[in-house]
C-alpha cells in the first residue's frame, strides 16, 4: 500500500506500508493491504507505520482523517509530534 500523511504545513510520511494503526474517534483501527474504501475522522492518539522493510514509526496527532482507496492510504492530519 502506498501512504501519504499531510498536515496543513507540510508532508510528515509518504512511501510503501504494509499497516497503519490509527486513533479512530470510536477507537483504534489497523488498515492492511486490500483494505476496503473507508473514510474516517481520526481523534488524538498515536498513528503507528509499518514500513515494507518492517520499520516502526511512531507519531502522535490531535485530530484529523483517513481515506483508503485501492491500497492509497491518505492521513490529513493537525497537531503532530513525533
Amino acid at each position: 500500500m502506498n501512504l501519504i500523511v499531510l498536515t496543513p504545513e507540510k508532508e510528515i510520511y509518504q512511501g510503501q506500508i504494509t499497516s497503519v494503526k490509527v486513533p479512530g474517534i470510536s477507537g483504534q483501527f489497523e488498515i492492511l493491504n486490500n483494505h476496503a474504501p473507508i473514510v474516517a475522522a481520526l481523534g488524538q492518539g498515536d498513528v503507528r507505520i509499518m514500513d515494507a522493510k518492517g520499520e516502526k514509526k511512531i507519531f502522535k496527532i490531535k485530530k484529523g482523517f483517513i481515506e483508503v482507496l485501492k491500497n492509497e492510504v491518505s492521513l490529513l492530519v493537525q497537531g503532530v509530534t513525533e
